[in-house]
């Protein structure tokens, strides 16, 4: 480090021995301690939402780097964080192998650890190259953010993407620390949290007063910043019940129908027929549309003429029934191709729109390089779905124009409105099925992802939820109300209304990014030189 060492307060001093027996510690116990700091990690993200875990996780982990010399240790001790982090974020997804545990049961560990270890290569390799070319310095708490948030990105454009568990999404828990998402998006907050949570590791090295607080002052000015800006912004936000679409009211029908039997032959017909009755309960003549969950009906609607003048025969006077289901159509080679779909249909036995969806799940939806790997998708059928063309504006009469988005669609920060469309959506419908996960944290990161689109964009997220969790969001990410976890039942709820003007993150995207790498970079540059 830079500096002399200088005579310390008791706190000071303490934080120096713990650095230096950190940096110390023998290549195995290193490896524990990081596996455990990356466990530790996962309790700030939801539901947990324990926020100040971050501080010594990403603090010891900055000391653990330190310690690594600029060789392979540095790459073995991130990677065993990031594998402890990912084990412990999505050990959930094991959940869905035991849907069918004969068949991939015994699969689930191993796909969860694979997929852990694929994830957290991500991480290893860019905190290798951190350590390997930039480190040094109080400045190595910025070269340390500017590393993760570049691991987040890549992990969310590769191999078709996966960016769940951002950093940045544990402000999710409250409306108003979620504001600055909409000028920085979730990666922004990604960003300024790392930075945040490591900077009390310069405060254990050996240097002068300056070099060692400097970073946590710069720390705390960003929080109160960001903070600052929240309750100004949420303060100015008009009330929820005074900032609706007029003459549009949701019922979002959560029938909480166990995945065991969800494609049982003997039972599909019956589960319709239960959200059916759920759909025409107390109530129905106050609401003009209704929506359904993901593939909420179990069969190939688009060849279900009597399915889709069931639907039709639902649909309030002048709305319209929305529902997943997937979708069929035949090939040149006898065979047919499928589409996990959303179709809606108004009272007169139409199909007034529909949408394909277009990212779908590796193994979930699809197996990819199937003749090579012949491994089976998770979901029902043999055959893989086909993708949709991507992301549209969908238009159902007595409703504004909106994004479909089926699934984990949703999690894809700048990706939830269609590019090429003149007109912008004015809000955001996501349909899923979260029942593959249980009563497991899964569903409740999901809600959190879609909460944090809607600030990105400054546009209302409406959620229908197979077992939950179905809400219904507005602009600034403030529930209008939402339907608990596991709980079968009905929401019937107003649709906000857009914010008036975009938001700089929905204006500048993915641009965004690139902006706050910049600028990072720019501050290493800067606390190399001033201290």
């Amino acid at each position: 480090m830079q500096g002399k060492a200088v005579s310390s307060s008791a706190p000071v001093g303490f934080l120096q021995t713990l650095s230096a027996r950190t940096a110390g510690l023998g290549r195995w116990r290193a490896l524990c301690l990081s596996f455990l700091l990356g466990l530790l990690a996962v309790g700030a993200l939801p539901p947990l939402y324990a926020v100040p875990l971050l501080l010594p996780a990403f603090t010891g982990l900055t000391w653990l780097l330190d310690g690594a010399g600029r060789g392979w240790a540095a790459f073995l001790r991130a990677w065993a964080f990031a594998l402890g982090f990912f084990l412990a974020g999505l050990y959930w997804v094991t959940i869905a192998f035991f849907v069918e545990a004969d068949r991939f049961g015994v699969v689930g560990p191993f796909a969860v650890l694979g997929l852990s270890l694929g994830l957290g290569l991500f991480v290893a390799l860019t905190l290798w190259i951190a350590r390997r070319y930039f480190w040094g310095g109080p400045q190595r708490v910025a070269v340390l953010a500017i590393a993760w948030l570049v691991a987040e990105l890549l992990r969310a454009w590769l191999l078709t993407g996966f960016p769940w568990n951002l950093i940045g999404s544990v402000w999710a828990f409250s409306a108003t620390t979620l504001q600055p998402a909409a000028l920085i998006g979730v990666w922004g907050l990604s960003l300024f949290t790392v930075f945040a949570a490591s900077a009390p590791a310069a405060i254990g090295d050996r240097a002068s007063p300056r070099q060692r607080f400097a970073p946590a002052v710069l720390a705390i000015l960003f929080l109160m910043t960001s903070g600052l800006y929240a309750g100004i912004r949420i303060a100015g936000a008009p009330d929820t019940e005074d900032d609706l679409v007029p003459s549009v009211r949701l019922r979002l029908v959560q029938p909480d129908i166990p995945q065991e039997s969800k494609w049982d032959q003997a039972l599909r017909a019956e589960h319709v027929r239960q959200q059916l009755r759920m759909s025409r309960g107390p109530g129905y003549d106050t609401v003009t549309h209704i929506i359904w969950s993901e593939t909420a009906v179990p069969f190939l609607l688009d060849r279900a003429e009597g399915l889709q003048q069931a639907l039709s025969d639902l649909a309030p006077p002048g709305g319209a029934v929305i529902t997943g289901a997937p979708r069929g159509e035949d090939a040149d080679d006898g065979s047919i191709r499928f589409w996990n779909s959303l179709f809606a249909f108004d009272g007169n036995g139409r199909q007034v729109s529909a949408y394909d969806k277009a990212h779908l799940v590796p193994f979930g939806e699809y197996v990819p390089f199937r003749s090579i790997l012949g491994a089976t998708k998770l979901t029902a059928g043999r055959a893989d779905f086909n993708a949709g063309p991507g992301v549209s504006l969908v238009e159902t009469p007595g409703l504004p124009p909106y994004s479909a988005l089926i699934c984990y669609e949703i999690i894809f920060p700048g990706a939830v409105t269609p590019n090429a469309s003149a007109t912008r959506p004015q809000w955001l419908l996501n349909l899923t099925n979260d029942n593959w996960f249980g009563l497991s944290s899964g569903p409740y990161q999901h809600l959190a992802a879609a909460r944090l689109r809607a600030v990105e964009e400054g546009l209302p997220v409406v959620r229908a939820a197979n077992g939950g969790i179905s809400a219904s969001i507005d602009s600034y990410g403030r529930f209008l109300g939402k339907l608990p976890l596991g709980r079968s039942g009905v929401l019937d709820v107003g649709l906000a209304r857009p914010l008036q003007h975009p938001t700089l993150f929905s204006k500048i995207n993915h641009y965004t990014s690139m902006f706050l790498l910049g600028f990072f970079y720019l501050l290493v540059l800067l606390l190399r030189r001033i201290l």
